[in-house]
């Protein structure tokens, strides 16, 4: 096993069911679904023997895969794993399979839609698994191509306009970024990320920059990450891409691409920029918890049922930053008090970074749900999802009202579904490095609970009306695309240290710096 190349593996199968559609034009539909769907299913196989062969243990990188590519430039092909990437790899196992299940009935350029899909699965497993920002910055490049086109060949009325808004934000924080990495090549002559934390941390890295460029630097690179997840308030252009997008896309934007970016904060600016990091904590916790509550309170007033899960999932994602930037200032207020123990503070690093990694997992799961709920309601309604739309669903399709509801119920965080492990965490964490946050951020979880329970009670609930007439209950293939996530809400909710024992040792390590 060892001798196998299981993280290229992982990369490339995706783009090799692309390629082989590139140049079979003449492939059946059917036959384009079904190769896509098996080379899709691959990443959940091959995330899966990586699972079983992987020691949690181990903090440092598994599976390690180093060649030189570019000698004169010092760039190595270089991927490897660690609990955080293991997590991340499974989700997107188990998100793509489904969303191109929710896409399994688009009739129009049924080869292409699935050839882009595979393109943007490989592009997103590259970037939770290169470790050299050359090639990793290529797969964030990457990722945004396939997407655009998903969002603008086969979205809803205003596509266009969402998929170039989303591409010349994302873009425009890319150039940021690459400058930022430039920069760092420019003084170290290594792109390496193990290497650069390494330097980061003896200080070699702000010596080699200085104290004016390393903060410059620092800038440019949260700005690339920030529009991708996106932070507040870089998030103007997620609203309408998620809501524009074809389901089965907007199940992995929100799915997987937001957690592209948290992943980015924690592997990249994290451990390459600690004191900058701890020095603009204060202002970037503020601007988590406007996400955190804004998000919220944004989405409580939409009428659109897949621009208020957009909304969400801002409110969501802004969780996970809230978290990192919690621990990422020490919990310096605290640590004054000398009724403060180094014991506590730990204990409180560790519970908020174990919650901010499986909040991402989780929101992948319910958040994807939610969205293609959202667009089931939409097609058995002539396109139409707005909240006034609906009325007693429950009574034509009460399968679907079950499962749906499962699924805002782990969006809201209900204790026995896996929403609340990592929520529950993460306010744990934060309450004990930075308690006016959290109480702060429980405006979010009040707004979140007061939006979702509306939807669920206007649409499924009350007298049957409008697309709630004769509305058809869950076939086969809708239900083999939403029941195994909801299995795994129950699942996860009772049995949290299955994802729990992955990263603890991890995330100990990460609170004792």
């Amino acid at each position: 096993m060892n001798s196998l190349p299981l993280l290229s593996l992982l990369v490339f199968a995706p783009w090799a069911g692309a390629l082989v559609l590139a140049l079979l034009p003449r492939l059946s539909p059917s036959a384009s679904r079904g190769l896509a769907l098996g080379t899709s299913l691959s990443t959940l196989l091959f995330g899966l023997i990586a699972c079983s062969d992987f020691n949690p243990a181990a903090t440092a990188y598994q599976f390690v895969e180093v060649h030189n590519w570019i000698r004169a430039l010092g760039v190595h092909y270089y991927l490897g794993l660690d609990g955080m990437s293991l997590l991340l790899v499974l989700l997107t196992g188990l998100v793509a399979p489904a969303a191109l299940l929710a896409s399994w009935r688009l009739e129009r350029d049924v080869r292409l839609f699935n050839l882009l899909f595979l393109l943007l699965q490989g592009a997103a497993l590259g970037v939770f698994l290169a470790l050299d920002f050359f090639h990793w910055f290529i797969f964030w490049e990457l990722s945004l191509v396939p997407a655009f086109f998903l969002i603008k060949l086969w979205g809803g009325p205003g596509a266009p306009r969402a998929a170039y808004q989303f591409v010349i934000y994302t873009l425009a924080g890319s150039a940021f970024m690459l400058a930022a990495f430039a920069a760092i090549y420019g003084a170290t002559g290594s792109l390496s990320f193990p290497q650069l934390a390494h330097a980061a941390a003896g200080g070699e890295l702000a010596a080699a920059l200085g104290p004016w460029w390393i903060k410059i630097v620092f800038v440019g690179v949260f700005l690339g990450l920030a529009v991708k997840v996106p932070l507040f308030p870089f998030h103007t252009w997620l609203p309408s891409a998620y809501a524009e997008a074809p389901t089965g896309a907007s199940m992995f934007l929100t799915g997987i691409m937001s957690k592209m970016g948290v992943y980015g904060f924690f592997r990249l600016l994290w451990p390459l920029f600690p004191a900058q990091l701890h020095a603009a904590s204060g202002v970037l916790l503020w601007l988590a918890l406007a996400g955190v509550v804004l998000g919220a309170f944004a989405a409580m007033a939409q009428t659109d049922l897949k621009r208020m899960i957009a909304y969400s999932s801002i409110n969501h994602v802004s969780y996970c930053l809230l978290a990192l930037f919690a621990v990422a200032g020490g919990g310096s207020e605290l640590a004054r008090d000398s009724a403060a123990t180094s014991a506590a503070l730990t204990s409180a690093k560790e519970a908020a970074l174990s919650g901010a990694l499986l909040q991402m997992f989780n929101h992948g799961l319910s958040a994807s749900a939610l969205f293609f709920c959202a667009g089931i309601l939409a097609s058995r309604n002539n396109g139409n999802r707005g909240l006034a739309d609906y009325g007693g669903v429950r009574t034509s399709a009460p399968l679907f009202a079950g499962l749906c509801g499962l699924a805002m119920f782990s969006s809201i965080g209900l204790p026995g579904l896996n929403g609340f492990v990592g929520e529950f965490l993460i306010f744990r964490g934060v309450f004990g490095l930075v308690p006016y946050a959290a109480a702060v951020a429980c405006l979010g979880l009040f707004a979140t609970a007061y939006f979702l329970l509306t939807f669920w009670q206007k649409v499924f609930h009350g007298p049957v009306a409008g697309g709630g007439k004769n509305f058809a209950d869950l076939d086969g293939l809708e239900l083999a695309t939403l029941l195994p996530g909801i299995v795994l809400m129950f699942l996860l909710g009772l049995a949290p240290q299955l994802l729990a024992g992955l990263i603890n040792p991890l995330v100990t390590t990460w609170a004792a710096k």
